[in-house]
């Protein structure tokens, strides 16, 4: 149920944003700082990962809270990745590759992708709440925008990956 609930917030939250950026088409094309561009330069691929690791747990968990975590995980971030793609100035390839906060390396990757049931699990959980740490760092940098699209994104990050953690916690605590 609270998943549900966080999951609502974020999409309410997201289509907010994307009604904002419709009606604010008419701004200069520098309506974003640099600090507002290198933020959606860094979330984009930081989302991706996020996004790909949701999509190896369909594939490699049948525990129920998990799989409903990462269909949440995925209908948030993916419209997020959209809508900062969207942003004048963003170059969607200039941190590809780059290590940010909270990145899960490549072997790191490779262990979830290799693993299955209960190992699975709990590397995928431990992986995510360090994943959205990261996030929440990053964000935080943002929460202050001058762009009021680019604060209410950034604040909405930090509340859903926050609400998400202490779920990822609760569920990790079983293992």
């Amino acid at each position: 149920m609270r998943l549900r609930t966080l999951a609502a917030i974020s999409l309410t939250a997201i289509g907010a944003l994307l009604l904002a950026g419709c009606s604010a088409s008419s701004q200069s094309s520098s309506e974003y700082s640099a600090e507002d561009i290198a933020f959606a330069e860094m979330m984009i691929p930081h989302h991706e990962q996020a996004v790909e690791m949701s999509e190896l747990a369909l594939l490699n968990t049948s525990n129920p809270e998990i799989l409903e975590l990462a269909q949440q995980i995925k209908a948030a971030q993916g419209p997020e990745i959209e809508l900062m793609k969207s942003w004048t100035g963003v170059n969607t390839s200039a941190h590809a590759g780059h290590t940010m906060d909270g990145m899960l390396s490549g072997g790191e990757i490779s262990n979830l992708r290799d693993a299955q049931g209960k190992e699975f699990d709990a590397l995928f959980l431990k992986g995510m709440i360090k994943h959205h740490e990261g996030a929440i760092e990053m964000a935080q940098a943002t929460v202050s925008s001058e762009n009021q699209s680019v604060a209410e994104l950034s604040a909405s990050i930090i509340e859903a990956q926050k609400l998400e953690i202490s779920k990822m916690k609760e569920l990790l605590a079983k293992y």
